[in-house]
């Protein structure tokens, strides 16, 4: 695998397999599934190559002296001592452009979850190269961004964090008005309330650029 990542990612079941078939790729078997309308493979291609999931420590390659069954057997071990987070639901929203999954309700353990995933992986990630810093766009992004950019590798973690699980890709407005009844009327009702966050997963970036589930580790 070229990268690494630390997602949520849902376990077997009717929500998973409503995600898959709206990405048109399931990130756990890594097949290709239908998808339920003309308008989406068109606007789902990033996400799709991401898979279904919600970031807590981003994409990295990781440093030298660790391989992939390190960060397993890592992960594994964190797993095996943190207990299950739980917020209200989930709900679709538009966020900066793009349909998600968002929580709703108080978000504190979650974000409290994600800190420390960010915080006790950082050692098995490589450094950033020039070209990676780039692509982030550190000019747009505020000092505080910067700074998180610098020392974590991503500019959205800690205080600026926001949990979500991406979609589509960025959609026009007259794409957004058919797509986002579309995902309500298919996700809303398979969204258990309240929504516990039960697992901790480890995805892989394939020479292609897709991701892959490798891990899934319970919490507990």
């Amino acid at each position: 695998m070229k990268r690494y990542a630390l997602y949520y990612a849902p376990d077997t079941g009717p929500f998973a397999d409503a995600a898959a078939h709206w990405l048109g790729r399931d990130a756990a078997t890594g097949q290709a599934v239908a998808q339920p309308d003309a308008m989406l493979p068109a606007l789902t291609v990033s996400a799709r190559r991401y898979g279904f999931h919600g970031t807590l420590k981003a994409p990295f390659r990781l440093a030298d002296g660790v391989s992939e069954d390190d960060l397993i057997a890592a992960v594994e071990v964190f797993a095996a001592g943190r207990s299950s987070v739980v917020v209200d639901g989930l709900r679709v929203a538009s966020l900066d452009g793009f349909l998600a999954l968002i929580p709703e309700g108080d978000t504190t353990a979650l974000d409290d979850f994600a800190a420390k995933v960010v915080t006790r992986f950082e050692r098995f990630r490589a450094p950033l190269t020039e070209a990676e810093v780039a692509r982030r766009k550190p000019e747009r992004l505020s000092a505080r961004q910067r700074a998180l950019l610098e020392t974590y590798g991503y500019p959205y973690v800690l205080d600026k964090f926001r949990f979500h699980m991406t979609l589509t890709d960025r959609l026009e407005a007259g794409q957004k008005a058919v797509l986002q009844p579309m995902a309500e009327a298919l996700f809303e009702p398979l969204l258990p309330r309240p929504f516990a966050f039960k697992a901790l997963s480890v995805f892989g970036e394939a020479e292609d650029g897709s991701f892959h589930q490798l891990l899934r580790a319970r919490l507990g």
